[in-house]
Parts: structure tokens; C-alpha cells; sequence
């Protein structure tokens, strides 16, 4: 059985038909080309579709497609989780946070999904960039009669986010205090400042100093005051201005999820084939890992192509999600190249006569000690002397542990930051809001594509001040959703978008930790900064 799926777990999909037909994984094969868009919502909600239609083609002998109609999908398939969440704080006069009690409550849809790590997710960042002396969170995953809610960008974080917010903003209310100054008194920082809820130290806090640099950047305090002196005498229109960390967890919270595979091809005319188990739905992660093969290899554009993911190719894949994809199969990729490289440069030492350090590919061709010969030619030299030119690369992210039924270890790798500083303005009359203004300071670390990197901030923003000004779920008291078309659950337009949008990355901020060239996943944190 040969499936095309949109989905963003190839393999699941291949397992859950296979179960569905009752065959062996190895006669299902899932083929998933580029995606229009993902964000989650294709993590677990494709295989529905793929089952009945693969059901329809083992009865029927024939090809079956099903493509649902988009009232029909909005109703059927799951929504990010809302949440509702109780909490008390005890602080001081000076703004510094003593303890924080927190439940928070998730309505997860008639069965269980992917509300279980959503919901942990949630109280992994219910503490965003603060370090609490004192706490205890819960969470409720929630049974109700409405659809089963799933996998968004973000994942529960940015729920949790919201909640770590509110209480440094109801701190500042209460104290009279700037929530700037909040904020930098309570972030994470060294010795006994560093450990979360989790029990997993913070080793590279860095939300001090991005808070700082982006708040001189755009000039937030002048700002803030001259909307103070707006406010005072303008009737109508009130204006705000807010900034706000993130500090988010890369990597899955299920433990074995932390690993991908890669298969890359050297042709004899020195052209390169690559392919892994990450799928492709926009976010640039297919030219991210030509990227890295042009990069080992010193080759043009042309040279190197990437193919559709399927588990014919790569198998036991994990879902493209967790804004893993990058970090896990960037690596894949990488360890299938070195080895081929590796193979390459042995035989060119012994050829040649040379030591392997005196061996590199450059653009203008293989460098072999003092000679240089074009790729394309040192390829068929290897292919003639039969040596392999195809590597399967694996990688598993390390360091990572997580112990459920105590609730410590380490889930995350590692954290991204950033910062926001938004302006609106309120029409008290009409209550049309508009964004005025934002300015993000984002760490991508030492970004593979800046371009695609500030594109995926962009549009996260946006896609964050979506769900928090203009989309709603409503359902009637029989758990129907009536909020099932464009024309009742309003996205964003393009108008909406911030009237000034000055996106920026972090400079000289490479990953402490050993990823891919030293970068940072850039998919689900920029959501939060909405």
C-alpha cells in the first residue's frame, strides 16, 4: 500500500495503516511532499484520512483520495487546547517573586490525542524566563464534548506562557512597578537562580541581556512614558506598550521521539541526492538541509537535490515537530555526509600521498595538497576505485532525560530566547485595536538562514496575535463548532499585520550546545512573542 499524505509523521501514519490493514510495516510505504502549511495540526490529525482512503483502496483494488472539505475539516480535526488556569503568587514590595501556586485546566475533546504532553508542556513553561523560590503547578487534561484537540505551533507553551505573564503583570500593578523592571528582577541568573520547577539547572540564561538590548534598542521607557502623557488627554483612544520574554524548551518531552535518520547519494557527474525524515510544510527545513550538504561538499545550488520524505527511504521516522527539525535531521544529514566525505578523503591520502588535513573541498574544486581537481572528477576517481558514494546518517539528541512519575530531569536540550516590545492602540468606542508597533530580538543562535529565520518570526508574531485578538472557537451547548469557516473564525488579514515590524536576530550568540553549526530552532518560540 502506497500512501501520499500530508502529514507531519510519516511513520505513524505508515503504522497506523498498517494496523488498520493488518499488514507488516514493510508493505506500507507513506510519501509526504511539500505541505502548505502544518503548524501541529498535521502531527496526528492526517491519519484519519489516511486510513479510510487506504481502506478504500484495499477493498475497492483501486486508487482512492479523500480531501476533506474545509467546513468539514474545521469540524472534525483538533484545535490547540484553551486553557483555563487558577494561580496565587506571594511576592514583595520590591517586585521579587516568593512562591507561585498554579492549576491549569485544558479542555482536550473527547479522547486523550496529544493532550498528555501538551498539557506538560504547558507546565514546562508556565514559568517562561522566572525563577519561582517556592512552586507547585497542576495540570487537568479535561474530557469534554467537543472535538479532540491536538498539536499548535507551540505545543501547551505558549499557554503556559501567558499564565507566567499575568502574574509578573499583576505583580506590577499591585506594586506600582514598571513590568520591565519586574520582569529583570525575577529572571533566571546563577547559583540557586538557575533551577526551574523541573529540577533541570538553566545553564544559558541569557533573558537579561536580551531584555536589556531590546528595550534600549526601542527606546521602551521614553516610549512608555510619552502614552502615559497620550492617554491623559485623549478621550477616545488608549495606547499600551508591553514587553515580554520567552524562554523555550527545544526538544520533545518524550525522550525516544529525539532522533532522525538521513540517506545522501553522490552520483558519478557529482551531483548529490539527499533525503531524511523531516517533512517540509513551509518552514524552510528541505533548503536548510541542502544547505548543509552544499555547505560540506562546497557545491552550487544545481548540484545538489532534495527528494519528497518517505519511509521507503527513512525509516522510523519522528514527527516534524517540537521545532525539531532542523536540530535532528540537520545532524542526519551531516553524519551520512561525513561519512562519504571521510571515505573521499581516505582514499584521495593514499592515492596522492598526502595527509588527510591537506585535503578540502573547496568551490573551485577538491583540493588535494598542492593539486585541484573539479568534484565532479574526484567522485568518478572514487566511484572507479569502488568505494561507496551512499550514507545512511543517524543522530539522537544527548544529554536529555525525563523521569515522569517524579517530574525532574532534563526534557529540553537546550532554550531559545527572545524578546518583544509591542504598542497598540484601544478604541474604547468600537474596541478596534490595532499594532502600532513591534520590535523582536530573537536568538536563533548561529542561524543556518537568517532569511528564512526572520520570516518564521514574522509570521509566528502574526500568527500569535491571531489567536489572541481575533480568532475564537465557539461551540453550542450540543458540542457542535460554529466556527467552522472563514467567514466565523477570522485569521488574520493582512491589515492586521504591525503597522512598523522591526525583526531582528541575536548576534554573536552561537548554541552553547553542539547543534547544527551551533544554531537554534526557530519554529514554535517566536509564537509566544505575541
Amino acid at each position: 500500500m502506497r500512501l501520499w499524505s500530508s502529514t507531519q509523521h510519516p511513520s505513524e501514519t505508515q503504522h497506523l495503516v498498517a494496523s488498520v490493514l493488518g499488514r507488516p510495516h514493510h508493505l506500507v510505504t507513506t510519501e509526504i511532499r511539500r505541505m502548505g502549511g502544518g503548524f501541529g495540526g498535521k502531527e496526528s490529525q492526517a491519519n484519519g484520512c489516511a486510513c479510510l482512503a487506504a481502506l478504500a483502496a484495499e477493498r475497492t483494488g483501486q486508487a482512492a483520495k479523500m480531501r476533506l472539505d474545509r467546513d468539514d475539516d474545521m469540524v472534525i480535526t483538533g484545535k490547540r487546547h484553551d486553557f483555563q488556569v487558577g494561580y496565587d503568587v506571594g511576592f514583595t514590595d520590591q517586585g521579587d517573586i516568593l512562591a507561585v501556586d498554579m492549576e491549569l485546566a485544558a479542555r482536550c475533546g473527547w479522547s486523550a490525542d496529544l493532550s498528555g504532553p501538551v498539557t506538560d508542556r504547558a507546565l514546562f513553561h508556565a514559568d517562561n524566563a522566572y525563577y519561582y523560590p517556592d512552586v507547585r503547578f497542576r495540570s487537568l487534561a479535561l474530557k469534554t464534548n467537543t472535538q479532540s484537540n491536538t498539536a499548535f505551533r507551540g505545543f501547551g507553551g505558549p499557554q503556559g506562557i501567558i499564565a507566567a505573564e499575568r502574574v509578573i503583570e499583576e505583580i506590577a500593578y499591585a506594586t506600582g512597578m514598571d513590568p520591565l523592571d519586574v520582569r529583570l528582577r525575577n529572571v533566571y541568573g546563577t547559583g540557586e537562580r538557575n533551577v526551574t520547577p523541573y529540577h533541570m539547572v538553566v545553564e544559558d540564561s541569557i533573558t537579561d541581556l536580551v531584555l536589556s538590548q531590546l528595550a534600549e534598542r526601542c527606546d521602551y521607557r521614553a516610549r512608555r512614558e510619552a502614552l502615559r502623557v497620550f492617554n491623559s488627554t485623549s478621550r477616545s483612544l488608549r495606547k499600551g506598550i508591553a514587553i515580554v520574554p520567552v524562554k523555550f524548551g527545544i526538544s520533545f518531552t518524550a525522550t525516544h521521539y529525539n532522533q532522525a535518520g538521513a540517506l545522501v547519494h553522490v552520483y558519478t557527474d557529482g551531483s548529490v541526492q539527499v533525503n531524511h525524515g523531516g517533512t517540509e510544510m513551509g518552514q524552510g527545513l528541505h533548503t536548510k538541509m541542502v544547505q548543509i550538504v552544499r555547505h560540506e561538499f562546497a557545491l552550487p545550488a544545481e548540484s545538489v537535490r532534495i527528494t519528497a520524505t518517505t519511509t521507503g527511504k527513512v525509516p522510523n521516522t519522528s514527527a516534524t515537530a517540537a521545532s525539531s527539525g532542523a536540530d535532528l535531521n540537520g545532524m542526519a544529514v551531516l553524519d551520512a555526509v561525513t561519512q562519504i566525505k571521510g571515505r573521499m578523503i581516505g582514499f584521495a591520502a593514499e592515492k596522492w600521498q598526502v595527509a588527510p588535513e591537506q585535503i578540502s573541498f573547496e568551490t573551485e574544486g577538491v583540493r588535494i595538497g598542492d593539486e585541484r581537481i573539479s568534484f565532479r572528477d574526484f567522485v568518478w576517481q572514487v566511484y572507479f576505485a569502488r568505494i561507496s558514494l551512499s550514507a545512511s546518517g543517524f543522530y539522537k539528541t544527548p544529554k536529555i532525560s525525563w523521569d515522569a512519575a517524579t517530574g525532574r530531569g532534563r526534557p529540553f536540550y537546550y532554550f531559545a530566547y527572545g524578546a518583544a516590545c509591542a504598542e497598540v492602540t484601544l478604541d474604547l468606542l468600537t474596541g478596534e485595536n490595532t499594532i502600532d508597533r513591534v520590535d523582536i530580538l530573537h536568538d536563533a543562535g548561529e542561524s543556518l538562514n537568517p532569511s528564512i529565520d526572520i520570516g518564521q518570526i514574522e509570521g509566528a508574531f502574526v500568527q500569535g496575535a491571531g489567536w489572541l485578538t481575533t480568532e475564537e472557537l465557539v461551540w453550542d451547548t450540543q458540542g457542535r463548532l460554529r466556527t467552522h469557516a472563514p467567514s466565523t473564525y477570522k485569521i488574520p488579514a493582512c491589515s492586521d499585520r504591525p503597522r512598523i515590524f522591526n525583526v531582528t536576530l541575536l548576534e554573536n550568540a552561537p548554541n552553547r550546545e553542539a547543534t547544527i553549526y551551533r544554531s537554534k530552532a526557530v519554529g514554535e518560540p517566536p509564537l509566544c512573542h505575541a
